[in-house]
């Protein structure tokens, strides 16, 4: 079994508290997230608290999107979100996943990581494709897409 860490981050020209409300409610996930294009019929429910610990997010998806649920255990607000990602389909995994939020000069440095650890098939699948590889350009994808969601609300 081995560990691994995704993580990117990105410059986006707005405060904390401007970004937060588009990662702490899964219902603002359509505006930005990568995945959310993968499949157009895509079944999506929501639960829980609206936004923040508790908010609960699932989804099943055509092959590319597959299948999960994602909830908001912690927030310190605006500055960083915990969270866990249950992937049902293609194969399953459980991931935390966080995003910290800190202010610079010239906005906000949003930074998006995901830890797990590679077991079962993905464990073999690791020896051949990172998930760094794998789902690196997505977490790019889907900062570059919050950034314009965040300028499309200004």
């Amino acid at each position: 079994m081995s560990t691994y860490t995704v993580s990117r981050n990105a410059l986006i020209p707005a405060a904390p508290a401007v970004i937060f409300p588009l990662i702490n409610d899964f219902r603002q996930w359509t505006a930005w997230s990568p995945w959310e294009s993968l499949d157009t019929n895509m079944r999506r429910s929501y639960s829980g608290s609206t936004s923040g610990p508790g908010a609960r997010y699932e989804w099943q998806g055509n092959r590319r999107a597959g299948a999960g649920s994602m909830e908001i255990l912690r927030t310190n607000e605006p500055s960083s979100l915990e969270m866990q990602v249950n992937f049902t389909k293609p194969f399953k995994t459980v991931n935390p996943l966080s995003f910290t939020l800190v202010p610079e000069s010239t906005g906000t440095r949003v930074t998006w990581t995901m830890t797990g650890e590679n077991r079962g098939v993905m464990a073999l699948f690791s020896r051949f494709m990172s998930m760094d590889k794998m789902i690196g350009k997505d977490f790019e994808k889907g900062l570059a897409s919050l950034a314009s969601a965040v300028t499309a609300r200004s």
